[in-house]
């Protein structure tokens, strides 16, 4: 069992991923800009990383950070803020973690890296690792800078690196919403209707503090379907008709590709909003 800092864990999927953690045997030191519910299994030490002194505080002693503290989404701070603010912090999380000398550090980063939203089609399907890089915000921008950075920072210092492209993380409290996007495909193309389960969102994360990874790669993680009731095949063909098809596509599944995490990680997505229907 491991001693693992999970930045960002007042958050959505930080409460996840700390319980995930706990309920199989680690110990979890839990860190935030804002305190945690009182239900979360652990006290949550409140720390801004953005100040490089306390990003190296809290990883004093631990094996190895899950780091998920960030702006979480494009549009809900400026441009310039959501870009300075991540930034800032990953790069002070991976430069303390290379001078602590933790043993890995899994981070998340985002599926926007990718091309999102898909204004612009893109060049294939499933969108895979290598269909990158494509920031469309600054949001994105940060994202794509601190995979650079990972790659850098894992040269130096030997330490591991793993970005996990999230998909948009949802739980079955928002699958009621799924059904007001089925008359029209175009409310959802943004992501090619993609999303995943937030307890398969924190396994994953789980999963990659043992994966057989050396440097710095990255993965996208999505669940294995779409959050749309008709085949996807279909959608692609209404709504992306000039984009390729590289493969011959299941019924419902997912157009973000998770092949390279099922294999390297071992990440099979096991929840699905078809599940609570």
């Amino acid at each position: 069992m491991s001693k693992i800092c999970v930045t960002g864990a007042s958050g959505k999927l930080g409460r996840a991923v700390v319980r995930d953690l706990l309920e199989h045997g680690h110990e979890v030191v839990a860190t935030d800009v804002r305190p945690g519910p009182s239900d979360l299994g652990t006290q949550v030490l409140v720390a801004d990383l953005t100040h490089y002194g306390q990003a190296t505080e809290v990883l004093d002693d631990v094996d190895v950070v899950v780091h998920l503290a960030n702006i979480p989404a494009p549009g809900l701070r400026t441009p310039s803020e959501t870009f300075n603010a991540n930034t800032t912090m990953n790069s002070n999380v991976f430069l303390a973690a290379a001078q602590r000398k933790v043993g890995r550090v899994v981070w998340a980063s985002s599926e926007t890296t990718l091309g999102l939203p898909f204004d612009v089609p893109p060049r294939y399907a499933p969108v895979d690792e290598d269909h990158y890089p494509y920031p469309t915000s600054t949001y994105a921008l940060s994202k794509v800078v601190t995979e650079t950075l990972a790659e850098h920072v894992a040269q130096w210092s030997g330490i591991p690196f793993v970005a996990l492209r999230f998909s948009n993380v949802l739980g079955p409290d928002d699958y009621r919403s799924f059904p007001g996007y089925w008359d029209d495909p175009r409310l959802r193309r943004w992501n090619l209707w993609g999303y995943i389960d937030i307890r398969d969102a924190a396994a994953a994360c789980r999963l990659a503090l043992d994966a057989p990874v050396q440097g710095a790669q990255s993965f996208v993680i999505a669940a294995a379907d779409t959050v749309m009731n008709r085949p996807s095949a279909d959608l692609m063909k209404e709504v992306f008709p000039e984009v390729e098809i590289t493969r011959e596509l299941g019924e419902f599944e997912t157009l973000l590709a998770v092949d390279r995490a099922r294999k390297v990680l071992g990440f099979v997505p096991r929840h699905s909003w078809r599940d609570h229907v």
